[in-house]
């Protein structure tokens, strides 16, 4: 069966039955429906989540044939918890986006999935639309305080670094005039809408650890300058507190299922390859206080979202996982070795070698933050038993431990082994988690460091923009915040064609947009669009609804 077949044929419980697994008075959540809910803030438990273990859920390289992360980190919620170790999966949520163009849902996949599906890769509980209107309040009072006579701020339209946001790709959107059709429609400029998987009201609420420290970030949100230069942030606009309104219920975790009818929470969505790709602080955070293991995953390669993890959520939120993950899969190492895309069914050792490279890289990225990893094989069905043994193999060699996993055809009897190897990993090592970069060190480096250390780029490149930015930082005194790089997935360096593991590249830094609400610096590089497009053939054209509700073609 499909992957919606495979969730629409399961039997769900009482959302308020997955909540007394996890010792939740029923009377206290916030029930959207049957089978989803809100989860109270204050079920946070300070002293409770230090005692308990993270697991870090991260990938190789990206390809399109998919390497199935989420489905991994799923089922190896599932196996944890059939070798009697109580585990809790906490993931992000989907983004219309991807689900309509290219990639998919984002509820894993086969017997490894988060329930219900639909309602989770559609609107769920409604937190993207409310971040959505959050963020564009900010746009409207921003337009509105130019065009007023009475209590204009001066702001200078050209400074304006606020952009629009919506949750679909629409490249028509990158680029535009508003304003125009007269002065009743308000002052003409240049502007631009992101997706909203890149709104910094998204990275706000998933690194945000209260409502008082919501609120206190969205009022930290720079939007420009006025015209005799001077700082402009969302708290000159009083608009934090009309903006945390929005989000009074978006702040809350959302309690789910698994297809084997174990808790799982999904928060926030950000991208990781234009934000920091991972869930919030406060699902986290929640998660550690209801059970023993938390199996967590960020975006993309471990270049992009666990670096992000790491070195932003980490030190923010005072955490640190036990154990990484690392997921790879026979095609997207074969593609990384060379093997063209319509030929990764095929056999090929000699790809499959070359692609090595990419997974020893990633490896030793997470090693150099001092943590333990664990490979996890993704198995498909096309995958031969010995190109399934030459991964296992090699990582033998290296002296890293791996497991084959099944979970999309059975489920959490599919990461049994990987279960036993995490718990193993977790009891026996000490971890001694260290970050790249200490926040209050210069721009420049941090940025250098991330390049050329993590990438392994051998030079960084500044554009007159980025220079002009980097002095705009200076000046506003926010050189002491983290580094969350816009980058290509596909690629260590900044272009998507340079597979596998390359060599001799500079990262070429365009320009740096300041995030001060979240509390980072958003360097872009290449051509990263933080709007993204559809493709030729859009997922969208495949799905349908019948009269009786039955949703086909989503996946």
């Amino acid at each position: 069966m499909t992957d919606i077949e495979i969730a629409q044929s399961a039997t769900l419980l009482p959302i308020t039955k997955i909540a007394e697994s996890l010792k939740i008075n029923p009377d206290v959540i916030e029930q959207y429906g049957k089978f989803k809910a809100k989860l109270p803030l204050n079920l946070i438990d300070q002293k409770q989540l230090k005692k308990n273990k993270l697991i870090l859920v991260t990938a190789i390289s990206p390809t399109p044939a998919g390497e199935g992360k989420t489905t991994i980190s799923i089922g190896l919620a599932l196996g944890l918890n059939k070798i009697g170790k109580q585990a809790i999966a906490v993931l992000r949520e989907p983004s219309l986006g991807p689900v309509f163009g290219m990639k998919g849902g984002a509820a894993g996949g086969g017997y490894s999935q988060v329930l219900p599906m639909e309602d989770i890769n559609l609107h769920f509980t409604g937190d993207f639309a409310a971040i959505e209107k959050a963020h564009n309040l900010l746009s409207a009072l921003i337009d509105n305080n130019i065009q007023s006579k009475s209590r204009n701020l001066g702001l200078d339209p050209r400074t304006i670094a606020w952009k629009r946001v919506m949750d679909m790709n629409d490249r028509s959107l990158r680029q535009i005039i508003i304003g125009l059709g007269g002065t009743g429609n308000g002052i003409p400029r240049e502007a631009s809408f992101d997706i909203t998987a890149a709104s910094e009201v998204m990275a706000i609420i998933c690194l945000a650890e209260s409502m008082s420290d919501l609120k206190r970030r969205l009022g930290n949100i720079f939007i420009g300058f006025t015209m005799d230069k001077k700082p402009v942030h969302a708290r000159d606009l009083n608009a934090a507190g009309a903006m945390a309104i929005l989000l009074r219920d978006a702040i809350k975790p959302n309690l789910v299922q698994t297809t084997e009818g174990t808790p799982a929470i999904l928060h926030g969505g950000p991208f990781a390859n234009l934000a920091q790709g991972t869930n919030s602080v406060i699902a986290t955070k929640m998660g550690l206080s209801l059970a023993p293991f938390v199996v967590t995953e960020a975006g993309f390669g471990a270049d992009l979202g666990a670096e992000k993890f790491l070195n932003i959520k980490c030190q923010s939120a005072e955490i640190a996982p036990s154990a990484v993950v690392l997921v790879a899969t026979v095609k997207a190492l074969k593609y990384h070795g060379g093997a063209p895309l319509a030929t990764l069914k095929e056999e090929n050792k000699r790809s499959l070698e070359n692609g090595f490279s990419n997974l020893e890289k990633h490896i030793s990225n997470i090693q150099k933050f001092g943590l333990p990893v664990v490979v996890a094989i993704n198995r498909f069905p096309t995958d031969t038993s010995d190109e399934l043994s030459a991964i296992a193999i090699h990582c033998a060699k290296i002296n890293v431990e791996s497991a084959i996993c099944n979970v999309w055809a059975e489920g959490g009897q599919g990461a049994i082994e990987l279960a036993q190897k995490v718990g193993e990993l977790v009891a026996n090592s000490q971890p001694d988690f260290k970050p790249l970069y200490k926040w209050n060190e210069p721009v420049r480096d941090k940025i250098r460091k991330i390049a050329t250390e993590i990438y392994g780029a051998d030079d960084i490149e500044f554009s007159s923009e980025a220079l002009k930015n980097l002095r705009t930082i200076t000046e506003l005194g926010l050189d002491e915040l983290p580094i969350c790089m816009a980058k290509t997935q596909y690629s260590f360096s900044d272009d998507p064609k340079l597979l596998g593991r390359p060599f001799d590249f500079t990262i070429h830094i365009r320009a740096i947009e300041i995030a001060a609400g979240a509390g980072f610096l958003v360097p872009l590089t290449g051509e990263m669009m933080r709007m993204p497009g559809l493709p030729a053939i859009p997922a969208a054209e495949g799905m349908d609804i019948d009269e009786n509700g039955r949703i086909t073609g989503l996946a």
